[in-house]
């Protein structure tokens, strides 16, 4: 079995000048957890998660170190609400991966299992002659690999 026959081709995107705000606004309406960013051309060129958005309007942490293995502990001037607010203007590809794991159109689902297993991601966005055609979570896989087998199976 192929991506392209377990993919999901009808994927919600984000464009490369999109602000993070009008990301958070598709997260919510569509309750989904992550995008591939495109570029006018249909081509990724980013992946933006809510783990990235979590790890902007966390707490950053800078430690300094002194001569005698002492350290300070900097946290961020900015207070959790103005984080908020910053975040909402920045552009999408400020905060987005930049280097995106994605897999092409004919790629087996053995080979996609592994990926999503080893990287630790749940989505990957499924490519054909360089252009977006498909994104396929863990859970298409689980569900792809293991329907048949399950039939008749009492749960």
């Amino acid at each position: 079995m192929q991506a392209h026959e377990i993919m999901i081709s009808d994927v919600y995107t984000v464009k490369e000048s999109d602000t993070v705000g009008a990301v958070i606004a598709k997260f919510i309406t569509h309750r989904i957890s992550g995008v591939p960013v495109i570029n006018t051309k249909n081509k990724i060129v980013g992946y933006i998660s809510d783990g990235d958005i979590m790890r902007y309007i966390g707490t950053h942490e800078h430690r300094i170190f002194d001569s005698l293995y002492y350290f300070t502990v900097i946290k961020d001037d900015e207070e959790f609400p103005e984080r908020i607010k910053l975040l909402l203007d920045l552009e999408v590809l400020k905060i987005a991966q930049s280097k995106v794991i994605k897999v092409s159109w004919d790629e087996e689902v053995e080979n996609i299992a592994t990926i999503l297993g080893k990287k630790k991601i749940k989505k990957l966005p499924v490519e054909r002659n360089g252009v977006l055609v498909g994104i396929i979570s863990r859970g298409d896989v689980i569900r792809h690999c293991f329907k048949d087998l399950l039939q008749g199976f009492d749960h």
